[in-house]
């Protein structure tokens, strides 16, 4: 299978919202995404680097993507958080997947971060053996914590903040 791997760019946000909905479907949560195209290219390429995502093309069709971005851990220093790595389903298995994990980790590396991190759901078993593979572990004693924007705001309403 021939396909490219290269960095997206404002007018591929289009594929790369159409790959975060397929996500969401396969993460059971299809109405979760709220964002937009514009929000993807005013995030990351008219307010400065927000995140950076890679693409996998094929025939000039995106098929995957990786979308991370840096962070900083106060044990480790410069971090980058992969915030999520999808081929589209008829392309898995194809070693699409792998080539994106394997170019965010050459990104971190070539510049210097001491960690990359992620999350991956306790049910996606053939993900976790991969990551595990190679070299990354996968905590089951850590959990997950997110507020959003509505608790956010009814949180702080409530210590009048």
């Amino acid at each position: 299978m021939s396909y490219k791997l290269r960095n997206a760019t404002p007018g591929d946000m289009i594929s790369v919202l159409d790959l975060i909905h397929e996500l969401a479907e396969f993460e059971n949560q299809p109405n979760a995404v709220e964002i937009t195209v514009n929000d993807l290219i005013k995030d990351g390429y008219e307010e400065g680097t927000s995140f950076r995502v890679i693409v996998a093309e094929k025939n000039n069709d995106l098929v995957g993507m990786a979308l991370f971005y840096p962070r900083y851990s106060t044990w480790k220093g410069r971090s980058l958080h992969l915030e999520d790595l999808i081929v589209k389903k008829e392309f898995r298995g194809k070693g699409i997947g792998n080539a994106l994990y394997t170019s965010v980790l050459k990104y971190a590396d070539q510049n210097g971060y001491k960690r990359v991190a992620w999350e991956v759901l306790d049910w996606n078993k053939v993900a976790i053996d991969f990551y595990i593979s190679t070299g990354a572990r996968v905590f089951d004693d850590w959990r997950v914590a997110h507020i959003d924007e509505k608790a956010i705001k009814n949180y702080l309403k409530k210590t009048n903040s």
